[in-house]
């Protein structure tokens, strides 16, 4: 019976197969990769460990609920940042700088940049003895087709699914440390995930992909994603020798210094799952509870959409249609679980006006998070009664400065932290600003030594006296006693003389990925083909670089 049911199942499963195969062959040339299982069995002759995720989508898509929702693990994950991880055209301007700024260290750039964002092209070079390529690695510079393949398949199915639980959440495993089974021969390799699977499924799977799937709580463990997303820096001199280290991106040491480590894990809110029982595959899948969704919901819509735009010149292998979905998703992410904004003891000061805007963190995490070039800030108006505007801080720019940013207007400074805002040229931006060895603001992460400024909005239960260095509050802001775990309180105190009443205020929150100076940076770089390209983009796109995330409205006053 059971051979039966194997057969009959491998059946369905090249049927389906063939139909996947069809839908794939209809996207456009520029975007297709060569499949791993017809090139040879390794790349520079070590065994191969991995495979791309073309060997997982033809039974991982086509799936939907009862309801009749589309939940397709392979289309939800090609059009997420984690698929492009190696497209991401600002990126690898950002790698092209950083070796720009520090040849003598190239290798060990290109080798760190590629742990996390070409994983499998990087493992692949140290099980030979190698080191990691970017620039190498890609169709551009002459990578041949299984390289490139492996490159641009960015954090891909096979290598997420391949982590052991062996060293997750230590130190060793940071910065890309987590480890694989380097020594099971293929056909024979595990695959971790979250379900038991029956005999007949395992044979089916080890038959269509190489791997035997084993059930695994781990894989749903913020320790997982800890793994790349908690990296550190090394600031370089000179002469190529490190000088420092810097959390560039700590958002699970944050998690863990909150209220959120006790019952939300990193996936709870990133990888959101599905109502009821559904399937995990077209093939014979089963229902299952509690599905994970595979969309990786982050904050950054702007590469989304950079990323469709010139998807031609990027080679997105991800429909039109589906990365406008994720980039959809992304700002409903920011607009509903992001933060809440409340305006407080707001009355008339003679002929002044003075108030409070309150911000609420609803992340586990900083706000916001991850690699130091994205912000937040309060765009405040006030106006009078016949809705002229009286008073402004914070306006965003066609180009992506912010008016009044001290940062926006000279690369040497940057905007303090603010308990009260007086005038239209103080600006209240929750970010980080990291500072070189002579204390100059810097975006170059191998220039990075510490950080200048750290007014990120803290999660709730984040007691910043006692956060690990890694996770400080730096600056003004942890002497002031309103900027505390889960929420910030900004105090505005305005001269309006001759204002009609009523004043209505206008306070909203806004999010911008990669911070204008972030991009400006790259324009004494434009002689390579990398940050001339993505200046290119940035300038095209720049009025729609940030979103509001939340506003609220109030009056004050009567009609005189």
């Amino acid at each position: 019976m059971r051979i039966m049911t194997y057969v009959a199942s491998l059946t369905a499963l090249l049927s389906v197969g063939y139909v996947v195969g069809e839908l794939f062959a209809q996207t456009p040339s520029t975007a297709l990769q060569p499949s791993s299982q017809e090139a040879p069995a390794a790349h520079g002759g070590a065994a191969r460990l991995f495979e791309t995720s073309d060997v997982c989508l033809a039974c991982h898509n086509g799936v939907t609920t009862a309801l009749g929702e589309d939940i397709s693990i392979g289309f939800d994950w090609r059009a997420s940042m984690m698929a492009n991880a190696a497209r991401d055209p600002y990126w690898q301007a950002a790698v092209r700088r950083e070796i720009t700024d520090h040849p003598q260290a190239r290798e060990a750039i290109e080798d760190k940049c590629s742990t996390c964002h070409m994983p499998i092209a990087r493992y692949s070079a140290h099980l030979t003895g190698g080191t990691g390529e970017v620039f190498g690695s890609l169709p551009r510079y002459g990578a041949d087709p299984q390289l490139a393949a492996d490159a641009l398949d960015g954090v891909s199915c096979s290598v997420c699914h391949q982590i052991a639980e062996s060293n997750l959440g230590s130190p060793e495993s940071f910065t890309g440390g987590f480890e694989v089974d380097e020594h099971t021969g293929s056909g024979e390799r595990t695959i971790y995930g979250p379900f038991e699977v029956d005999d007949g499924r395992v044979r089916l799977m080890q038959s269509a992909s190489g791997f035997r799937p084993e059930e695994s709580p781990h894989i749903q463990s913020s320790e997982l994603c800890a793994s790349c997303h908690t990296l550190y820096t090394h600031a370089l001199d000179e002469d190529g020798n490190e000088v420092a280290e810097l959390p560039e991106q700590v958002p699970y040491l944050e998690w863990l210094h909150s209220d959120y480590r006790e019952d939300q894990s990193c996936q709870s809110c990133h990888m959101p799952v599905v109502q009821g029982e559904a399937p995990i595959t077209s093939v014979l899948g089963q229902p299952r509870p509690e599905v994970s969704r595979h969309v990786f919901r982050g904050g950054n819509f702007f590469m989304l959409r950079m990323l469709n735009r010139y998807r031609n010149e990027l080679g997105v292998t991800a429909l039109p249609q589906e990365l406008d979905a994720a980039a959809k998703r992304t700002v409903d992410h920011l607009r509903t679980s992001t933060a809440r904004m409340r305006v407080e003891d707001a009355r008339r000061t003679g002929d002044g006006l003075a108030f409070d805007v309150v911000v609420e963190n609803l992340a586990g995490h900083k706000l916001p998070t991850a690699y130091p070039s994205r912000r937040v800030w309060l765009h405040v108006r006030v106006r009078d009664s016949s809705g002229q505007v009286v008073f402004e801080s914070g306006a965003l720019r066609p180009d992506g400065s912010i008016v009044g940013n001290d940062a926006d207007a000279d690369p040497d400074a940057y905007e303090p932290h603010h308990t009260v805002v007086r005038s239209a040229e103080q600006v209240q931006i929750y970010e980080s600003i990291m500072g070189d060895a002579s204390d100059r603001p810097t975006t170059g992460l191998m220039s990075g030594v510490r950080y200048l400024k750290d007014n990120r909005i803290l999660p709730a239960g984040f007691d910043k006296v006692t956060a690990d260095p890694d996770i400080a509050v730096e600056g003004t802001a942890y002497d002031d006693t309103d900027f505390v775990g889960g929420e910030d309180r900004t105090r505005y105190e305005l001269s309006l003389d001759g204002s009609s009443e009523p004043l209505t205020i206008e306070a909203s929150l806004w999010y911008q990925p990669i911070g204008y100076r972030w991009a400006r940076n790259l324009d004494d770089y434009t002689d390579a083909f990398e940050p001339e390209r993505f200046v290119r983009y940035y300038d095209d796109m720049a009025s729609g670089s940030a979103v509001r995330v939340v506003e609220v409205e109030t009056s004050v006053g009567t009609p005189r």
